[in-house]
């Protein structure tokens, strides 16, 4: 049933303007905080572990928790109108779930779950990438616990992607070698982290509902328990290639260019996933976005236009996905120190 602003209680204001996080500082969750800020519209809450060293904007309230402490959680969660969740995929399972259950019991209505990637209406494609049953879970549990969820099905983080090795889109920077799925031109549409930040900035400054019956604005309601597109360009690997030479001043002779099927990637990924390799998941992930005959390619849904979200400059994405090949190699060596 259609709700208006105007039948709501008295007070109510037509603004979503405490947005609580978990994942500040983390790859998607750094630039979503930042464009939320950006606006002046919003409270940022950071949830972070007590023992958490991350540095955190100015301008961010930082909400100390327990995951094995519910009622942190749920205090970290009062009075927020919306939570963004962003984890990483190596946190424990249940870790989504005593989220969404803390949200739940804080009376959070909205919530954005980690999934920041595919289109959740490609079943098979979730299906072959192991990630869509367990976010169809995700999405069933924040339904089932009376609240909305709004996902973002942007495709691969175009800079994060192409800085993050051969596994990802065939580039290893270091070696200047790359490695093609099948002839390189399957195209997917990718979006840069940037673009996903102002999405969410630009989603949540909406009004939440309609004034009443004769409001046609675009209003957060209209995305309730559903996906939203966004794009910022869509791009074969031949496509990637010719920018990385574009920045980097390269050439072909340059580079060392090898070609491998993508199914034979794909079938290589998940044997080392069942083996207990997680390493394979990345090979499998992007393999299975280049297979010709059903890509990746989210661009037909797009809503840029909707959120009247600028144009991009490839070349200037390119740059900052070759600028990050050190930042994510420095920060890997803090890991293993």
């Amino acid at each position: 049933m259609l709700r208006y602003a105007k039948t709501q209680p008295l007070g109510f204001k037509n603004a979503i303007e405490r947005v609580a996080i978990v994942g500040a500082g983390g790859t998607v969750g750094s630039h979503i905080t930042a464009a939320l800020l950006g606006t002046g519209k919003h409270t940022v809450k950071a949830l972070t572990r007590r023992d958490s060293k991350t540095k955190l904007p100015a301008g961010v309230i930082a909400a100390p928790i327990d995951y094995n402490d519910p009622a942190s959680l749920v205090a970290a969660l009062k009075d927020q109108q919306f939570f963004i969740i962003t984890i990483a995929p190596t946190a424990p399972r249940n870790t989504h779930s005593k989220l969404v259950q803390a949200a739940a019991k804080a009376g959070v209505p909205y919530v954005m779950p980690n999934g920041y990637a595919g289109d959740v209406e490609q079943v098979q494609f979730g299906q072959d990438t192991l990630m869509g049953p367990a976010a169809k879970a995700q999405r069933d549990e924040i339904e089932q616990l009376g609240m909305r969820w709004v996902n973002v099905c942007c495709g691969f983080w175009y800079d994060y992607s192409l800085a993050g090795g051969s596994a990802r889109f065939g580039f290893d920077f270091d070696k200047r070698a790359l490695t093609l799925y099948d002839d390189g031109n399957t195209k997917n549409s990718v979006t840069t982290l940037d673009q996903v930040g102002r999405t969410v900035a630009r989603l949540l400054s909406l009004k939440e509902l309609p004034e009443d019956e004769a409001d046609t604005s675009l209003t957060i309601s209209q995305f309730w328990n559903r996906p939203v597109y966004v794009t910022s360009f869509v791009l074969s690997q031949n496509d990637m290639f010719a920018s990385v030479k574009r920045v980097t001043g390269t050439t072909d002779a340059d580079w060392t260019i090898t070609s491998e099927p993508s199914k034979q990637r794909y079938a290589q990924g998940l044997a080392q996933v069942k083996a207990g390799n997680m390493a394979g998941f990345s090979k499998l992930l992007y393999a299975r976005a280049f297979y010709p005959e059903d890509p990746g390619n989210l661009s037909a849904k797009a809503q840029n236009k909707l959120l009247d979200l600028p144009e991009e400059s490839l070349d200037e994405a390119t740059k900052k996905g070759v600028d990050l090949v050190e930042v994510l190699k420095g920060r890997a060596e803090r890991m293993a120190n």
